[in-house]
């Protein structure tokens, strides 16, 4: 399981800190949103942008590297089923089905350095469900969270019509939160993630980028995840992005 971060997401976070980049822009605003009404125009803007991104499908990259080198890439196509529900469909190419196939008549030829790469694979793949897991809990921010990390949260801005917002010690001791605002529009511009697994030389990073289409929509266009401790590194890119089923 390749850790993506959702379309909801980026949302969630954008409408929640919307009215923290506005006065950090100066104070400009008269008068503070109620908690009522800031999470009534969240549930109408998550709702919006929800029903908007469902009308897309999209080719989803995965490419996973060790030391620098490339390991492994795959592509799905993405897009949302009658249900609701996020749904992914491998794109095999041509290449790959081919040495596929000579695989398959190869007889002896893999052996044990064929086992060797295969297991090399498996604790990759361990190890990136163990940091999906954990940035899994980042994301999408929990209220709750949000709420208790809020006193410690830390709004800058880093250039002109640009806010960001960090919340350290966000879900364990030394972690960071980083939200970056179009303080004039509230858009959120991309957000990343500094945490650790079981120590805190085990370090987990994760940074997204975003990309608006043609009708306004907001999407994840890469996210790219490190695992410094196993120099492992996995970029998801979100890419051609077309109506559902044209």
């Amino acid at each position: 399981m390749m850790p993506r971060v959702s379309f909801r997401t980026v949302l969630f976070v954008g409408a929640l800190l919307g009215f923290a980049v506005v006065l950090a822009v100066g104070g400009r605003a008269q008068t503070a949103p109620s908690p009522a009404e800031r999470v009534a125009a969240l549930k109408q803007s998550l709702a919006q942008s929800q029903k908007q991104i469902r009308q897309y499908e999209w080719v989803e990259t995965t490419i996973i590297s060790l030391k620098g080198e490339e390991k492994a890439r795959t592509q799905k196509r993405v897009f949302y089923g009658a249900d609701g529900k996020l749904q992914k469909t491998p794109i095999e190419p041509a290449a790959a089905k081919a040495e596929s196939a000579g695989r398959g008549r190869g007889g002896r030829g893999g052996g044990v350095a064929q086992r060797v790469v295969e297991n090399k694979k498996d604790d990759m793949k361990d190890y990136m469900e163990q940091a999906g897991a954990l940035i899994h809990k980042y994301l999408p921010p929990d209220p709750e969270d949000i709420q208790k990390a809020k006193d410690r949260a830390k709004v800058e801005m880093t250039a002109p019509g640009q806010a960001r917002v960090t919340f350290t010690d966000y879900l364990q001791p030394g972690d960071h939160l980083v939200v970056d605002v179009d303080a004039a529009t509230n858009k959120l511009k991309g957000l990343s993630v500094a945490t650790y697994l079981d120590k805190k030389e085990d370090t987990v990073t994760l940074a997204v980028k975003l990309g608006a289409l043609t009708d306004g929509t907001t999407y994840t266009a890469e996210t790219t995840l490190d695992a410094k401790a196993k120099n492992i590194r996995v970029v998801t890119q979100n890419t051609g992005y077309k109506p559902f089923g044209k």
